[in-house]
């Protein structure tokens, strides 16, 4: 694992859930050293690890599924899915071992850290599904549809490259409509409530449908 987040630039909460399963630890112990993108130095080159070969970007994978299904419909593209909760790194570790799928890379921490040392536009897609909602007003400033986080995205991002957000928090679609475009972002214009037709509902979008919350799914280029 990575050493200790700077809490003034991390836009999650806790690293640690409930105890792993003996089936997880033995993931975090055989799987992710192979698997994870290791000491990032100053710079990282994805195409040392993928070759020539797209490299999508998933902020906070969750448990993984989503990361996954994508690894498998897109076997020709590259993935890295950067996640600082050791829970859902274990769990994604299981659903990569069980699919048998060999194009993605975990960065088990901050993914500010990987954007600082990716170079400009190495990545030809983003997503970031059901962030962490920080409800209080006082936190919002620790989302990451905020300038801190969205610059550095834009930096790493190809010119045309899909920035994808799904989230179940109304205020949190607000400010990323109002946020998103000042970073050089450009909105694609659909329904908010139609999904990607690759979309996989992860287990956080379930949980927000049975507490009656709506999912919103937006969609934004990085402009040239």
């Amino acid at each position: 694992m990575t050493d200790a987040p700077d809490p003034r630039r991390n836009f999650y909460g806790r690293r640690h859930g409930k105890a792993l399963k003996p089936a997880q630890r033995r993931y975090l112990d055989e799987d992710l050293p192979r698997l994870s993108l290791g000491p990032l130095g100053e710079r990282f080159d994805p195409r040392a690890v993928f070759g020539p070969r797209p490299v999508w970007l998933e902020v906070g994978f969750g448990g993984g599924e989503h990361l996954v299904h994508q690894a498998g419909r897109n076997p020709d593209i590259g993935l890295i899915g950067a996640e600082p909760f050791v829970n859902g790194i274990a769990m994604c570790l299981g659903k990569i071992r069980r699919a048998g799928v060999g194009n993605i890379r975990l960065h088990p921490g901050d993914v500010r850290d990987l954007m600082d040392a990716l170079p400009d536009a190495s990545i030809a897609r983003a997503f970031l599904l059901y962030p962490d909602p920080w409800p209080k007003a006082r936190h919002h400033r620790r989302r990451f549809v905020t300038p801190e986080h969205l610059w550095p995205l834009h930096r790493v991002l190809a010119p045309g490259a899909a920035f994808r957000v799904a989230t179940d928090i109304d205020d949190y679609v607000r400010q990323a409509l109002e946020e998103v475009p000042l970073a050089g972002f450009e909105r694609v214009d659909h329904p908010l409530d139609r999904p990607w037709e690759d979309w996989l509902s992860t287990r956080y979008e379930q949980k927000a449908l049975r507490e009656g919350r709506r999912p919103n799914y937006l969609t934004f280029l990085r402009a040239p």
